[in-house]
């Protein structure tokens, strides 16, 4: 553990209390400190909600630390089992409370002889697991409790008469994972394929036991969903499918891997070439207009990419393989996918970033100056400091990355958004020239205080500040590299008309 003031990725107990309150009639207990109870108050404010968080903290107080948690626990959980008379109760500590290292089990234990829900402790190490890891393995978990229920009763499950998917991994605070599932809906539909369960969002827990009587498992996120999945395939022989729907090349590839699931296991006589073409070349805005007159100006220019390994690698193939724009480098903060992430983007990029360190990536960034940014919220604030567009494609984001309107990133409506998002957040070369032209309301003065290792005569800013925006940058890092080259400390317009011919040659 290490104390940061930005992280990529929260600490185990969200991940656990993002899977509890997607659930139906499903309450979380926190033990916790107050300053770790902001959960509930994020989760109000980013999405929006009208409805109570189910998740009551059992604060660890002077108190406890003197007399011990068991009997304010306990006493939390049998209050909410009569209050709100949920399915199940799910008690998480976190990182802090944790270092009391107090029987938690023992107090589930004690508290299920006088509950009439079920009650589990969120089996994950808080100093070793993140959010999203927590939350796959504390889903993972929830389904296998009740599965063995099921098991224990020897009650079988017979598969849907028609061919149908359990779709794993939607959950509370996803990023615009409710459009997602909205557009995945509309494409399983377009395919004559039912739904059988989605979990956890907007799912009882005692629907858990009809999970084997799907066809296969969709897992449209590397970072949640995938345990479960594994789980099912291994106990109940359920083929399951990772490839993110995100882009035009994945849901080529989403769809052919749907269909040859459905041909060898289950002998169906179908094919989904048709659809595909038909989407794509048709239906599909974004296939069209990648290659239109206006995207040919976006070939060669160059971006960064940087996010959850999902995203991130989504992006970055559609930036290479659609818009033929170049990769300077992509990156994750999901380290877990590193084989995943690496294999998705190798014929994109060279370099590949895996890292958790914010300052790292500003300055990757800042070395590189790419013609875009395509990354978290912390990229966006980047970005702005350096003057460089950024499209937000991944969490960490904000509440204007949980939009009111219909957003979403999965499917082929999907992909029209993507290509949307990527043409916006570049500045074309005149857009920015005639900002400036004409006093637009994006001009910046350009700062003396970005100059900090060489002293600038007034005639060579002044030169400087007449160079179009989009290239000035470019121009001040030659002038310097050659002044450095040359062992000049001072810059003036000799030196710059010096350095131009340089290049020249």
């Amino acid at each position: 553990m290490k104390l940061a003031y930005w992280m990529y990725v929260g600490p185990a107990h969200i991940g656990t209390l993002r899977i509890a309150s997607s659930f139906q009639d499903v309450h979380a207990i926190m033990h916790a400190p107050l300053g770790d109870d902001y959960f509930n108050v994020m989760r109000s404010m980013l999405e929006r909600k009208k409805n109570f968080t189910p998740v009551t903290t059992s604060v660890v107080d002077r108190h406890v630390l003197t007399r011990g948690s068991q009997e304010k626990v306990i006493h939390n959980i049998v209050r909410k089992d009569k209050e709100d008379k949920p399915d199940l109760i799910i008690l998480t500590p976190t990182c802090t409370s944790s270092i009391l290292q107090e029987d938690l089990e023992n107090f589930v234990n004690q508290a299920s002889l006088e509950s009439q829900c079920d009650v589990l402790l969120a089996d994950v190490n808080h100093y070793r697991v993140n959010e999203f890891q927590a939350a796959d393995k504390t889903l993972s978990q929830i389904v296998a409790f009740y599965l063995n229920k099921q098991k224990e009763l020897n009650l079988s499950v017979k598969k849907t008469p028609h061919p149908s998917v359990n779709i794993i991994g939607i959950s509370s605070l996803g990023f615009h994972n409710n459009h997602d599932l909205a557009e995945l809906k509309k494409l399983l539909k377009d395919l004559d394929i039912n739904i059988n369960l989605i979990i956890p969002e907007k799912t009882k827990v005692t629907e858990l036991k009809n999970l084997p009587s799907a066809w296969l498992n969709i897992v449209p996120y590397q970072e949640i969903g995938l345990t479960t999945a594994k789980y099912l395939e291994d106990n109940y022989g359920m083929p399951y499918i990772d490839i993110p729907p995100l882009g035009l090349d994945n849901l080529k590839r989403f769809i052919l891997s749907l269909e040859r699931i459905l041909i060898k296991t289950f002998n169906l006589d179908i094919n989904f070439q048709a659809y595909i073409e038909k989407q794509t070349y048709f239906a599909s805005e974004a296939a069209w207009f990648s290659q239109s007159i206006d995207c040919q100006n976006l070939i060669g220019k160059s971006a960064v990419v940087f996010g959850d390994a999902t995203h991130a690698a989504g992006l970055t193939r559609i930036l290479k393989k659609q818009f033929k724009i170049n990769i300077l480098w992509a990156g994750t903060y999901c380290k877990d996918k590193k084989d995943w992430f690496e294999n998705q983007v190798k014929d994109c990029t060279e370099k590949v970033i895996l890292t958790e360190d914010h300052e790292l990536v500003s300055k990757l960034i800042q070395k590189s100056e790419p013609s875009a940014i395509f990354g978290t919220q912390m990229e966006r604030h980047v970005g702005k400091r350096l003057n460089i567009p950024c499209g937000v494609i991944s969490a960490p984001v904000h509440i204007q990355n949980f939009p009111l309107s219909y957003r979403p990133f999965l499917g082929y409506e999907g992909a029209n958004q993507i290509a949307d998002l990527i043409y916006n957040s570049f500045t074309l070369g005149m857009e920015d020239h005639l900002l400036e032209i004409f006093g637009g309301h994006d001009t910046k003065e350009f700062l003396v205080e970005e100059i900090t290792e060489f002293e600038w005569s007034k005639e060579a800013l002044q030169e400087l500040k007449h160079i179009p925006g989009f290239i000035r940058k470019k121009v001040k890092t030659k002038t310097e590299e050659y002044a450095n080259e040359n062992k000049i400390k001072f810059i003036t317009l000799e030196v710059m008309y010096s350095a131009k011919e340089a290049a020249v040659s």
